[in-house]
């Protein structure tokens, strides 16, 4: 049941409303970011109430601070004075701010904030077995905390003083059902006249989280080697893009197929294969989607951009490639492979979207 997120600081004279906690990248544009804020000026001693959105790299865990420097690195934010209110011209009020501020009783103070579209989704690398804390990767944090200045350095705010909501940037699949890519190549082997080739293909262009991925492969071996099985295994391909570009892969599903093709022999079949987390919990270096506290998450999404967005794009993208292998019988050279390459697509579907009126029942 959909709900309004909020957050209290510690001295309970700042309240943090959002209506959701996933804000979605639509390539072009990003959702915008509101909320309010509620604020008790009571106790607030002459400062003003600041909210900022912030997305940043962590490096790894806290335990990896040095004498105060924080593995950490800011790739964008933005802030906003809510109170006092400030003089200049503001911006209308969606229906959430105005149904949050009627709740808040004259203490309500709504902000906005625009991502950029070239900023990275949330994306975690998966820690090792043995490690501890917080895990590398590119997180949303928006923070409500009363202060002189919207950032001054030298000035310490107290964590009574502050409360903060971590967020998602994530995207989700188009609703397109055209047919995935194809690959075909041929091979020839000494001592045979004629090739085998190799087609393979995917049902569709983008594949959800969860669900079975049909891929079509066919064969006519003309070959004199039998094929003795058929493998299908898909690579995770990550860019690490901050200072350099540091490129990873992983494999996250590997099965064989204990199908043969003999000589002179023609084979069509469609396989399912589905590659999940679950499969993959121990491997260390995994990119996974970025998920809130105590709750579960997926392998990482693909990552959707322009093509002009790529030479800015920072953190961490996301691709796939699937594979598919003939293992050839043995020969005069012994044991053989031909392969073929699909990129492919691994994403969500859209979720189903609740009203405004489901969001405030519980407040």
């Amino acid at each position: 049941m959909p709900s309004i997120f909020k957050k209290n600081n510690k001295n309970r004279n700042l309240t943090l409303y959002l209506g959701r906690r996933d804000y979605v990248d639509h390539v072009d544009n990003v959702d915008i970011v509101d909320g309010v804020v509620k604020v008790d000026p009571t106790d607030l001693k002459g400062r003003k109430v600041w909210v900022s959105l912030a997305c940043a790299f962590r490096y790894g865990s806290e335990d990896l601070d040095v004498m105060g420097l924080g593995f950490r690195k800011n790739l964008w934010s933005d802030w906003a004075q809510v109170y006092p209110a400030p003089a200049s011209t503001k911006q209308a009020n969606t229906p959430l701010q105005d149904a949050l501020l009627a709740k808040c009783g004259g203490q309500g103070h709504a902000f906005t904030f625009h991502m950029p579209a070239n900023l990275p989704c949330s994306v975690s690398m998966q820690p090792g077995p043995s490690d501890k804390g917080k895990c590398c990767g590119v997180d949303f944090e928006v923070r409500a905390y009363i202060a002189n200045a919207a950032e001054n350095p030298d000035e310490h705010i107290s964590k009574k003083d502050s409360c903060r909501l971590i967020v998602r940037k994530v995207q989700y699949s188009p609703n397109n059902n055209v047919a995935g890519g194809r690959a075909e190549t041929s091979k020839q082997f000494m001592m045979s006249d004629k090739p085998v080739t190799l087609e393979a293909s995917l049902e569709k262009e983008y594949n959800y989280h969860g669900e079975p991925i049909n891929v079509s492969v066919k064969v006519n071996n003309e070959s004199s080697k039998a094929v003795n099985s058929i493998k299908i295994s898909i690579d995770q391909m990550t860019n690490v893009v901050l200072y350099s570009s540091d490129e990873y892969t992983r494999t996250i599903l590997c099965e064989e197929f204990g199908d043969t093709i003999n000589e002179n022999e023609t084979y069509e079949k469609t396989f399912a294969v589905n590659p999940s987390l679950t499969q993959n919990k121990d491997k260390h270096g995994i990119a996974v989607d970025g998920k809130m506290k105590y709750e579960d998450t997926q392998l990482a999404s693909s990552t959707l951009m322009m093509t002009e967005q790529t030479r800015e794009m920072r953190g961490i993208l996301v691709s796939y490639k699937l594979k598919v292998h003939l293992m050839m019988g043995s020969g005069v050279l012994g044991s053989s492979e031909v392969i073929v390459e699909i990129p492919m697509t691994l994403m969500s579907p859209k979720p189903v979207e609740y009203s405004l009126e489901d969001m405030m029942k519980d407040l």
